[in-house]
């Protein structure tokens, strides 16, 4: 035995030795250490389980909010939107809308009598006045009566068509009441915008909805959207129309409505819609390369429906909401005080004493 080795040799011993003892101690530790943790994971288990159960009853705390309030209409409720083969205008649904198409179709009663009093008159002429029936033809130049009649009567009919015409025009133009709802359409490439100012300033973005989700809900393609632009019926709306980039046009044929929206300005229409329903229009302004992808669907809910969608939206309100809201800021603007002057009082109490 070398007695200079001894340092390294009890090193190594004293190295074997501490491992044994963390082998021995390594079970005990592991089993204490499952015991701390068990509580814990426990809680976990129990808070998951919590939050599991909050979020159910919140689900269903919105599912009955929403079987109160607002829900979407169904392709059943289309209205307005072309029809295949059609040879008319789409049927109407709006004040403007019916009286123009009475006056559509009385002009096309007068534009047909006349066309076949044309054509019975030149159907005679040819006959009457042929070489075989006339071989000697007058020569008459003037006639007093016919030119006075062929003078008289276009003139009356220009008259009578005239009259109804400035009427609807005077009509399409009249301004909106001052309790007319407020919505303001910005027209951007290739999408439309839908502002409510009069119900907190909100704004919806409404793009065409993907062709294939059109069809299998039952909606038409190219012309159902994500985001309808949602109205009260029997209400005047105030339509203001602007674009952000170029020349766009708003259109909805079942309802007789169709107004620029040029960049840089505000043009302004009243707008009535007698039935609740869905309708449809497009862009009817070539504003670029997806002109013809941008359709309009508008969508007609009574008012109270209509105020129910209101209030889903991010900071959207309705008249009898405002006043509970200028009462809760009044609230919080006199706690706030309340907390400041206590804070002052705190820092300063002599000051609050005197």
């Amino acid at each position: 035995m070398k007695f200079g080795d001894w340092p390294t040799r009890a090193a190594r011993f004293a190295t074997i030795l501490w491992a044994a003892i963390l082998l021995a101690l390594a079970p005990q530790a592991a089993h204490a250490q499952a015991a701390t943790e068990a509580p814990v994971a426990a809680e976990t288990v129990d808070a998951g389980a919590a939050a599991d159960v909050t979020a159910d009853a919140a689900g269903e705390t919105d599912a009955a909010d929403a079987a109160g309030g607002y829900e979407p209409l169904g392709p059943e409720w289309i209205k307005g939107q072309p029809t295949p083969g059609a040879l008319d205008v789409q049927e109407q649904y709006s004040p403007i809308g019916k009286t123009a198409t009475g006056l559509h179709v009385g002009l096309l009663w007068v534009m047909g009598v006349i066309s076949l009093i044309v054509l019975a008159l030149l159907i005679w002429v040819i006959v009457r006045y042929r070489r075989g029936a006339n071989p000697s033809p007058s020569k008459t130049t003037h006639n007093t009566t016919i030119e006075v009649v062929w003078t008289l009567v276009p003139v009356l009919i220009l008259v009578a068509i005239a009259i109804p015409s400035i009427s609807l025009l005077t009509k399409q133009y009249e301004s909106p009441p001052e309790d007319a709802v407020t919505i303001k359409v910005i027209g951007y490439q290739w999408y439309w915008g839908y502002a409510y100012p009069d119900n907190g300033g909100f704004e919806v973005i409404s793009n065409m909805m993907p062709e294939d989700e059109a069809r299998a809900k039952g909606f038409p393609a190219q012309l159902e959207v994500d985001n309808r632009m949602v109205v009260p019926v029997d209400t005047p709306l105030r339509i203001q129309t602007t674009a952000a980039d170029v020349i766009h046009a708003f259109a909805v044929p079942s309802l007789w409505f169709k107004i620029d929206a040029v960049p840089g300005r505000l043009n302004e229409r009243l707008l009535t819609i007698e039935e609740p329903g869905i309708y449809y229009g497009q862009c009817s302004e070539l504003c670029g390369a997806r002109h013809g992808y941008m359709p309009i669907a508008i969508e007609a809910l009574p008012r109270d429906q209509w105020e129910a969608w209101v209030r889903t939206q991010p900071g959207g309100t309705v008249g009898g909401d405002e006043p509970d809201a200028a009462a809760a800021a009044g609230d919080a603007a006199a706690t706030l005080e309340a907390g400041e002057a206590a804070d002052a009082e705190a820092a300063d109490p002599a000051a609050a004493t005197n």
